[in-house]
């Protein structure tokens, strides 16, 4: 059989730095060469970052993309890197599209979501993305047009098969070609947005489609943050059989190397290119092209293969938390800031928080401001200031009573207003020093809480990034209890301390306050919330599930009067199935109104 050696780099790149992104795949390049690849292959739109959005209809930026390419696959070859075949993802525009003629219903000048072949200073092929995904975090058919072809490139004897990201996770279309094709090995390129236990998913996919195409099956992902998403990596590679037997670590760039032993290819096309057909992969479209490109018709001499490995996969926790740290991470590196502040209540949403940026960035770069009130307890100010010393962050306190009595005094303010305006005063207060000193200042809320609108707009929803808008509260808990164990397991002080985990959580804006004078207890709303926004379950499935009809209708009322806020609120990292803005879109103004009064406790079927 012939053997391939295969570098996957998982790459974190970011959206635009079109030179900067060049940069890392030359460096990556010459890695794989240095341990001795054959192919190397970059994520999706790896050149570009993804998701490019709207950039995608700006012909400049897709002009930049192809010449960039170009001038990559050139200056491969002038440093001695040209012999390697080397994949990558750019955004390119379709063949024969005139520039300025735009039809109705297609994309501003018909980009396309491709990847490059590059070898011996040229672009030998391009790949182009088949399915276009339109749901959850995804509007790729507003940005991108389809292909309709399968590239299939002969590499030291063996045809490899090269089909980008979702044409992976789509049924027949590219795969059925690659069986088709006959081909030995299949390479997906992706950018494929991390959510909770996505690894086990893509795991299983992976083993299935290795299945259907008949061939081993090589899968690199994107690493890094972008805005509201986090790519994990999570590179993997199985058997003809669908045995998983690589897998590069999560949220970690770097290059896993393997070495394949595939089938040799069969029958040589006439000339170097030729094109056959094969079944339709969606209902009213045409056939698939099966277009192959020669770049080493001979296997190579047998060598010593090297030994695979698997990264040892992460708890749900770890999972979680890693990919809260690398958001922030590279949201704040990304655009160009230092350092981060946050209001420190002592309550466990701010001290994890606090403890994420501290992993994120740096203690030395972390600001944490205890605004006390005249009803904030000492045990708070007391848990603000051991977190402070624990992480070793920067630590200030601003008492705010007498910034609030001067409000209090001119409007006469009382009740929710009276509790709202110290919380805007908070914001008043990091507002400023943000301005003063250049701080990211971050929101402390959770999913929970931003769900069911129990937070102050202008107080302390304010902010530019918000680490926990897609973590539940009873989330937040066990990661608070996972990141203090994780650190005892290293022998290190927890960060967090026991009093911020334990206690009644409460905002303290009024005296005896706590969470529960408003809300159901946590773990129960949570589970509402979860049938609510998760799943689109309505009034009738939440009460046949067992609810009761009365706190359905006041959870339902307070999650569908919060859209407002939720659309004034910072961005933050993707946890879950449906995170609010980027999959979770519901208008503002909706007289659609959930009712449980009249629905019995029956149970639905």
């Amino acid at each position: 059989m012939p053997q391939l050696r295969v570098a996957l780099a998982q790459l974190n790149v970011t959206v635009g730095d079109v030179d900067g992104n060049a940069e890392k795949v030359v460096t990556w390049t010459r890695n794989a060469v240095e341990r001795g690849a054959h192919v190397v292959a970059f994520p999706e739109l790896a050149l570009t970052g993804y998701p490019v959005e709207d950039l995608a209809l700006r012909a400049s930026f897709v002009d930049a993309s192809q010449a960039k390419i170009k001038k990559l696959a050139q200056r491969l070859a002038d440093e001695g890197l040209g012999e390697i075949v080397v994949i990558c993802g750019y955004l390119d525009r379709a063949a024969g599209t005139a520039m300025g003629i735009d039809r109705l219903g297609r994309p501003k000048g018909s980009p396309t979501n491709s990847a490059a072949v590059m070898h011996r200073g040229e672009v030998v092929t391009s790949a182009v993305k088949h399915h276009l995904p339109n749901y959850g975090v995804f509007d790729e058919f507003r940005h991108f047009v389809p292909g309709d072809s399968l590239q299939v490139i002969r590499i030291h004897g063996v045809d490899v098969a090269l089909v980008i990201c979702e044409d992976l996770w789509q049924d027949g279309g590219p795969v059925a070609a690659t069986r088709a094709a006959g081909a030995g090995l299949l390479l997906v390129v992706n950018s494929s947005p991390y959510e909770a236990n996505k690894d086990d998913v893509r795991g299983e996919l992976v083993t299935r489609r290795a299945r259907e195409a008949g061939c081993s099956l090589a899968y690199v992902n994107l690493v890094g943050g972008q805005d509201e998403l986090v790519f994990d990596g999570d590179s993997l590679i199985a058997d003809a059989e669908g045995k998983v037997f690589a897998r590069a670590p999560q949220f970690e760039q770097g290059s896993m190397v393997v070495d394949l032993d595939l089938p040799a290819a069969t029958g040589t096309p006439d000339g170097e290119r030729s094109t056959f057909s094969a079944p339709p992969h969606r209902p009213g479209q045409g056939d698939i092209r099966i277009e192959h490109t020669i770049l080493h018709e001979d296997p190579l001499p047998q060598y010593e293969p090297i030994a695979s490995a698997q990264a040892p996969r992460l708890s749900d926790e770890a999972e979680m938390y890693g990919a809260v740290v690398l958001g922030l991470r590279d949201y704040v590196q990304k655009n160009g800031f230092k350092s981060v502040l946050l209001g420190l209540s002592g309550g466990i949403d701010s001290s994890l928080v606090a403890a994420i940026a501290c992993d994120a960035i740096g203690p030395e770069h972390v600001f944490g401001i205890s605004n006390p009130s005249v009803y904030s307890s000492d045990h708070s100010k007391d848990d603000a200031a051991e977190l402070a010393a624990r992480t070793g962050l920067n630590y200030r306190v601003v008492p705010i009573q007498p910034m609030v009595q001067p409000f209090l005094d001119t409007l006469g303010l009382t009740g929710l207003a009276e509790e709202n305006l110290q919380a805007r005063v908070r914001a008043v207060v990091w507002m400023g020093l943000s301005n003063a000193d250049g701080h990211l200042v971050l929101a402390c809320g959770n999913k929970s809480e931003l769900s069911v609108g129990y937070s102050t707009i202008y107080g302390d929803a304010v902010g530019g990034y918000a680490p926990l808008k897609d973590v539940p509260k009873t989330v937040v808990w066990r990661l608070a209890k996972w990141r203090n164990a994780d650190a005892k397991e290293r022998g290190q002080q927890p960060p967090i301390p026991e009093n911020a985990i334990a206690k009644p959580p409460s905002a303290e804006l009024r005296p005896g306050q706590v969470d529960t004078d408003s809300l159901p207890p946590y773990d129960l709303l949570d589970d509402m919330l979860d049938d609510y926004v998760e799943q689109d379950r309505g009034t009738a499935e939440l009460v046949g599930a067992g609810f009761d009809p009365e706190l359905v209708s006041k959870v339902i009322q307070l999650v569908d009067k919060a859209e407002y806020k939720r659309r004034q609120y910072p961005p933050g990292p993707k946890i879950t199935h449906k995170a609010f803005g980027r999959d979770r879109r519901l208008p503002i103004t909706n007289a659609w109104r959930e009712d449980a009064s009249s629905i019995s406790m029956r149970r639905v079927t």
